[in-house]
């Protein structure tokens, strides 16, 4: 059990949080605790762009997500959480062969939540910082939520 969730809690967060479009991308939950979030990506071509990096929008995406899933593990069951801003610094092109992002919530509480999404590039034998984002969340009630559907 990781660090203040309960075993029932983990696993419905590793279920939810590869699922749809995620799911489709590859990318996997792997370390949880309270209000942080490990997620790794393992990288093939259909990650990268026409000059072989690491495409920025798969980057950007990971950020977002993995802050979401700390951001979750922080509020009550029937909450959602809600990307509500989101600002993304690339420091340097992504090429290696799979992709670390670390989150973690700097301000908790109310409706309002504040993560840091760190992403980096797994490079042979080490890992380099490649981007760095701040993610503004917001925690809804579920039945406030209308999905549309097909």
């Amino acid at each position: 059990m990781e660090k203040g969730l309960s075993l029932k809690r983990i696993q419905f967060l590793k279920k939810d949080y590869s699922r749809g479009f995620i799911e489709d991308v590859g990318y996997k939950a792997v370390r949880y605790q309270k209000g942080y979030l490990e997620s790794r990506l393992k990288i093939y071509n259909r990650h990268r762009q026409q000059d072989h990096y690491i495409h920025a929008g798969v980057i950007a995406t990971m950020a977002d997500h993995t802050a979401g899933y700390a951001a979750f593990s922080l509020v009550p069951k029937d909450y959602r959480i809600l990307t509500i801003e989101f600002k993304i610094n690339f420091l340097r092109p992504a090429y290696g062969h799979a992709l670390i992002c670390r989150s973690k919530i700097l301000r908790e509480g109310g409706q309002i939540l504040v993560g840091e999404s760190e992403v980096f590039d797994r490079r042979g034998d080490g890992e380099e910082l490649v981007a760095k984002a701040i993610v503004t969340l917001r925690s809804v009630h579920q039945s406030k939520i209308k999905p549309v559907l097909d």
